[in-house]
């Protein structure tokens, strides 16, 4: 049975600082690149996908090689806007950021962002038109798109996005029979 692989891009200094980064193209971190090469991933004769970002590229070549690969913008990270490259403790006394994050973050976007639902809408329109697969698919995104992806899918699991998304490097590989959490 042919099964979409949704992996998470490697670590970025800005996942490291644990800063809103979503438009920002940065590249992978240097213990980012060290964490890949311990991860192995068994997939032959694939589709592969990136959403197009440095840290997306890199990630699928450190992980399965130079291989052909169609690059869908529509996988791309929510934009924060202007809360962007930013931290908690340089926001938490922003009114506009309070106001983000207390109200319906969901439905409501960062200023100059957009919304957790308008990212959810545009990763999964791009995760349909691959499902179900006539082979197998790789895609390598990010952690909001994957875990908006899987939270739409498996609703009985009873996970909000923020619990569905995987560390960096690693994600799930969903059939239509179900899912399993990859690498072993």
């Amino acid at each position: 049975m042919s099964a979409v692989y949704l992996i998470r891009h490697g670590m970025t200094e800005a996942n490291e600082k644990h800063l809103y980064c979503g438009s920002t193209d940065l590249p992978l971190s240097a213990a980012g690149v060290a964490a890949l090469r311990t991860l192995h991933y068994e997939v032959k004769n694939a589709v592969f996908l990136t959403s197009g970002m440095q840290r997306t590229e890199q990630t699928l070549e450190l992980l399965f090689g130079r291989v052909p690969h169609r690059r869908e913008p529509r996988l791309r990270e929510m934009d924060f806007g202007c809360f962007e490259m930013r931290g908690y403790e340089e926001l938490k006394d922003d009114p506009a950021y309070q106001d983000w994050i207390t109200g319906d973050n969901e439905g409501k976007a960062a200023p100059g962002g957009e919304s957790g639902r308008a990212m959810e809408q545009r990763a999964l329109e791009a995760f349909f038109d691959c499902f179900p697969p006539a082979q197998d698919t790789v895609i390598v995104t990010h952690g909001g798109v994957i875990a908006a992806i899987m939270a739409r899918l498996f609703p009985q699991e009873g996970k909000n996005r923020y619990e569905w998304q995987p560390r960096p490097g690693r994600g799930y590989a969903v059939t239509a029979d179900g899912y399993r959490a990859i690498p072993d």
